[in-house]
């Protein structure tokens, strides 16, 4: 079913609604929501999402975490490539399948994976200092739900993107 949202409703909310999610991106980006400000603590949102999901679903291969991702294999590639120069990303062969490549996080990316997400709790903690739990709570339900929309929109068939479940 479609339908043309933009005549149905106000339209001065939904210009409101698109200018702030705009606003949201562009400081989201600026700060890589970094934490507290500490720019030792920002994390590139590519790799903050690629640790992340390795840490949640444990060691797999490149195509299994592309899939889980809901991006291609050659971009997992070459976004794990600067991950496991630095330490942060180890690969090890397959136990079944030798030739397989299997990435998992190192010990080195746990702690900078938790190091960033405890700056991020503080950030959040932070900007949301002056809300009732149930606010905080309201809101997170409904960015969730924004997100599994815009990744329904964007996966085939409406099939929801894995990228929309929280991390």
């Amino acid at each position: 079913m479609s339908m043309d949202m933009t005549t149905v409703g106000d339209t001065g909310l939904l210009d409101s609604l698109q200018h702030e999610v705009a606003v949201f991106a562009r400081r989201a980006e600026q700060t890589r929501l970094g934490g507290v400000g500490q720019v030792r603590n920002s994390m590139d949102r590519a790799a903050y999402l690629l640790l992340n999901r390795l840490d949640k679903e444990g060691p797999m291969g490149v195509k299994a975490l592309a899939a889980s991702m809901g991006i291609d294999s050659s971009t997992v590639t070459r976004q794990v490539a600067p991950l496991v120069d630095t330490g942060l990303v180890k690969r090890t062969s397959h136990p079944e399948d030798g030739r397989a490549v299997v990435l998992q996080l190192s010990p080195r990316g746990q702690a900078r994976l938790e190091e960033v997400r405890s700056s991020r709790r503080q950030l959040m903690a932070e900007l949301t200092h002056d809300w009732a739990p149930e606010e905080r709570e309201a809101f997170c339900t409904l960015l969730t739900r924004f997100n599994t929309a815009l990744s329904s929109r964007m996966a085939p068939q409406g099939v929801p993107g894995p990228e929309a479940q929280p991390s």
